[in-house]
């Protein structure tokens, strides 16, 4: 299974990005899958995730501002960014696991390479 993460960039407080991972092969639709994200200085933390059955998951941070979401026919998963703020950026990671939603990032099998968000002006 491989995940190609897209879509970061640098942008200004307030603003929006949306995050794509596009994962192979046919088992996507069966997978969890989570956006995880790093920040310079800080361990990985959880961000969002989504079960195969569309039960979602957001971290008290960015609740009201960030919605992950999928479409099972292209085989993505994506994380929608509203009001940005300078403190969510880190780069961003989506990962994949059978199984329900988990905020510990050991638990997941399938890892992107990561996209790099910058919220600045």
């Amino acid at each position: 299974v491989q995940l190609q993460a897209s879509g970061g960039g640098l942008v200004q407080p307030g603003g929006s990005l949306r995050l794509s991972c596009a994962v192979s092969g046919r088992a996507f639709s069966t997978y969890t899958m989570t956006w995880f994200r790093r920040a310079p200085g800080k361990e990985r933390e959880f961000v969002a995730g989504i079960s195969w059955s569309g039960t979602v998951n957001h971290v008290d941070s960015v609740k009201g501002r960030f919605t992950i979401s999928r479409d099972d026919a292209k085989n993505t998963v994506y994380l929608q960014m509203n009001s940005l703020k300078p403190e969510d950026t880190a780069v961003y990671y989506c990962a994949g696991r059978t199984g329900r939603i988990n905020v510990d990032d050991s638990k997941y099998d399938f890892w992107g390479q990561g996209t790099q968000v910058t919220v600045s002006s």
